[in-house]
């Protein structure tokens, strides 16, 4: 789901020109945490790795773990996916690459482990069309601009939803259209529908599909009928929010991962917090979700300091970690990242392998800590009044991303009229023309678009 960047409206009685502008520093933008993996892009369209490499994961051309963020694709990347030992991006022309290890044939690339175990390098697996990626365990998914849903990988449980437990090394198509959201956990699978319909399939073991057994099922099978919103899968459970905001849980929770208060598990959802909730990280024991006050919350395992409280006990309630500013999440298997308003990264937990990206192999941490500096004016406008009675807005955009220029007459209430769509340039330079009308009140606002 993208991150609606909504700028303060602005009353103009005369031509505007919008211009985004960058800073010197590069803000993060979107993260993604796997197995002992960690990934992150730039506003530039960069991509950037730090950790475990063993499998080519990282996709520097090595296999050599690395405790420091290193650049991996220089721009054009527009999501990003980890998955326990490998690793999938899309770029800006909406083609699928994919690096690390292949063993069942979760690259997509046509191979397995008849010849091809790992690659180090981004390989493309497909051309065009694809708006969406999740990496399980030993599988993935995508999603195409038809909303159809793809998978390939690891099918022991079902958890590819195909009718089979046969493995596929290429993409197979598994829902025709409708598709709007997936997550990828260990072993199963989670998507949404255009109706806010919540679907599961793969292994059960646990509870985590919510049907109300603990039987696997190799076919998507409906567990919510509608108003869910954003979907996570974990190692063995699954978290989902519903349109009013609330939490919902269901899966294995040893560890006090669902956050009910208890450490039972259960195989039907659960609501863990009635409000309030935007968004949602489903790690491999523990989870993360944030409020609408830009909170970051946090329970289940802490084994590592992955809950980043200060200590390495486990909770089975919601606790707060940071009380504001906190814009997106990623949960690992044993550690965590989060962004900030100003586009900095934060990552806490198990380090063994540097997969915080912190320079150092310190075993773990228990408090975040900053790993790539924001910039101040991320996400942010200010107005430069220019000759002729024209008006300048300078914005930080994201490299490859589309933009929408709206305008209303009035505020109360607002009636937002599109204007136009451009797609920011490199380094992020978004520019809008146009002529308001002279006679009444102008107002406008830019907004990220898929």
């Amino acid at each position: 789901m993208k991150t609606k960047r909504n700028l303060i409206p602005i009353c103009l009685l005369c031509a505007a020109v919008l211009q985004a502008v960058t800073s010197g520093a590069q803000p993060v933008t979107k993260i993604a945490a796997g197995g002992g993996h960690s990934l992150f892009l730039k506003s530039d369209g960069s991509l950037w790795a730090m950790g475990y490499n063993y499998d080519g994961q990282l996709g520097d051309g090595t296999y050599n773990t690395t405790n420091l963020p290193e650049q991996i694709v220089a721009s054009g990347v527009t999501a990003i996916a980890a998955g326990g030992f490998h690793s999938l991006l899309l770029k800006s022309d909406g083609s699928l690459w994919a690096m690390g290890n292949n063993y069942f044939g979760q690259l997509g690339d046509g191979t397995t482990d008849s010849g091809n175990y790992y690659t180090n390098l981004p390989e493309q697996i497909v051309a065009s069309g694809v708006t969406a990626i999740a990496g399980g365990g030993f599988h993935s998914l995508l999603l195409k601009s038809d909303d159809s849903l793809w998978a390939m990988g690891d099918n022991e449980y079902g958890q590819l939803g195909d009718g089979t437990y046969n493995i596929t090394n290429l993409p197979e198509r598994i829902v025709a259209s409708n598709v709007t959201a997936i997550a990828a956990g260990e072993y199963h699978s989670l998507l949404l529908k255009s109706d806010g319909s919540l679907w599961a399939m793969g292994t059960n073991e646990y509870g985590q599909l919510g049907d109300g057994t603990y039987n696997t099922t190799n076919q998507p099978e409906q567990i919510v009928a509608t108003n869910v919103t954003a979907i996570a899968a974990g190692g063995d459970h699954s978290l989902f929010l519903k349109s009013d905001g609330s939490l919902w849980a269901m899966g294995d929770n040893e560890y006090g991962q669902l956050g009910d208060g208890t450490y039972n598990q259960t195989n039907q959802p659960e609501q863990i917090v009635s409000s309030n909730v935007t968004a949602i990280a489903a790690g491999g024991d523990h989870n993360l979700f944030l409020k609408s006050d830009g909170s970051l919350w946090a329970m289940g395992d802490n084994e590592y300091g992955q809950l980043g409280d200060g200590t390495y006990n486990t909770t089975n309630q919601p606790e707060q970690i940071v009380a504001s500013n906190v814009t997106a999440i990623a949960a690992g298997s044993d550690h965590s990242l989060f962004l900030k308003s100003d586009g900095s990264l934060w990552a806490m937990g198990y380090n063994q392998f540097g997969v915080l990206g912190d320079g150092t192999y310190n075993y773990s941490t228990n408090l975040p800590e900053q790993i790539v500096a924001g910039s101040p004016g991320y996400n942010q406008i200010s107005i430069q009044l220019l000759s002729g009675g024209s008006v300048r807005l300078s914005f930080v955009g994201i490299a490859g991303a589309n933009y929408a220029l709206d305008r209303s007459f009035s505020l109360m209430p607002a009636n937002w009229v599109p204007q136009m769509t451009n797609s920011a340039g490199s380094g992020g330079v978004l520019v809008f023309t146009n002529s308001p009308d002279p006679t009444v009140n102008n107002f406008w606002r830019i907004r990220s678009v898929p």
